[in-house]
């Protein structure tokens, strides 16, 4: 099985880079404590993960205009 996986750096905005979503890493954590963004994953003691296609749902359905 293949899993991919999603790093906070790669979804998120900065001056410098542009990430999947045009939010900042702050918004990200703030969505995960409401529960409004999927939950992610250790992959060691300082990595924290994404299950990529659980973001992409997210993305999907907001794409979709379901309510946040």
């Amino acid at each position: 099985m293949s899993q991919r996986i999603i790093r906070v750096a790669d979804l998120a905005t900065t001056k410098g880079k542009a990430g999947m979503l045009p939010v900042s890493p702050q918004t990200i954590w703030r969505w995960v404590r409401e529960g409004k963004f999927p939950k992610p994953f250790k992959l060691g003691d300082s990595v924290t993960v994404w299950n990529a296609s659980e973001v992409e749902a997210f993305i999907a359905k907001r794409a979709g205009g379901a309510p946040q």
